[in-house]
């Protein structure tokens, strides 16, 4: 049982290490904390919320998700390049929302740390974040 229990425990670590895969390879200057993901109600669906911080001038490259991420703006000025749309500079309190599949990069604009709260609505089994070249 204790057997059992251990590697349990020890699949469950590795699947939430592995499920926002992106974490170890995140630019210089860009920290990311996991906050919370739940299982939705809609089938094959989860909820995933991390916080992301950019140091000054710091960049993350064009990217999608296989999801809806939906973004709050929490501190600083961060601008959002978003294929198909004119470039989005936004400041704390404001929101902004990717389409699934939507390529996007974002960068920190400003010279202090920004800050953005990212709620995705993910399908399940599917890779968290595709870089694009």
């Amino acid at each position: 049982m204790r057997t059992a229990r251990a590697l349990a425990i020890a699949v469950l670590m590795l699947g939430g290490a592995s499920a926002f895969h992106v974490a170890r390879a995140q630019p210089a200057g860009i920290t990311r904390t996991d906050l919370q993901r739940h299982d939705l109600g809609i089938p094959g669906h989860e909820a995933f919320q991390v916080r992301v911080d950019f140091a000054p001038g710091a960049a993350f490259g064009r990217h999608t998700h296989p999801g809806e991420e939906i973004i709050y703006v929490l501190e600083g000025t961060l601008e959002y390049e978003i294929e198909g749309k004119p470039p989005a500079t936004l400041k704390a309190g404001d929101v902004l929302f990717i389409p699934a599949g939507t390529i996007h990069a974002a960068k920190n604009v400003g010279s202090v740390k920004a800050s953005e709260l990212a709620t995705y609505v993910l399908e399940k089994g599917k890779p968290a974040l595709t870089l694009v070249k």
